[in-house]
């Protein structure tokens, strides 16, 4: 019987490093942390800022799991919200910017009018749905 959920552990453990490992695998590969880099002019701090996600991933999976608490958290939620809402607009532009979905899209309905219009959208959209999000979690 302990053998079997030894086994179970070990291989539930094995199968999320591997996920995690690929999911900051594919947030470097992307160019997200590289052009946070290249946009404040801190290169020479890439490998720090590669660490410092991998270490978030971790302590969040860690925090998630074991439910720990952290003491004032909930004056630190809204900080949290705000940099973690930046960082998943900043990946998604960064992947759309590699995939060229939004000139493509663009060119083919024409609505070169409209852009500031789709961003903006976009933008508000988002904004609402973490809104909707974390006031349904309170």
């Amino acid at each position: 019987m302990w053998a079997k959920e030894i086994l179970l552990a070990v291989i539930g453990l094995s199968a999320g490093m591997v996920v995690a490992g690929g999911l900051f695998s594919f947030i470097i590969g992307l160019g997200v942390v590289s052009d946070f880099a290249d946009r404040t002019h801190t290169g020479e701090h890439i490998l720090l800022y590669e660490d410092s996600v991998a270490l978030g991933g971790i302590l969040g999976n860690i925090f998630w799991v074991y439910h720990i608490r952290i003491p004032y958290g909930e004056w630190l939620i809204p900080v949290f919200g705000i940099l973690s809402g930046t960082f998943v607009g900043c990946w998604s532009m960064a992947l759309a910017e590699i995939l060229n979905v939004f000139p493509i899209f663009i060119r083919r309905v024409k609505l070169l009018k409209f852009v500031p219009y789709l961003i903006l959208g976009v933008a508000l959209g988002k904004g609402f749905g973490a809104l909707l999000f974390f006031a349904q979690r309170w």
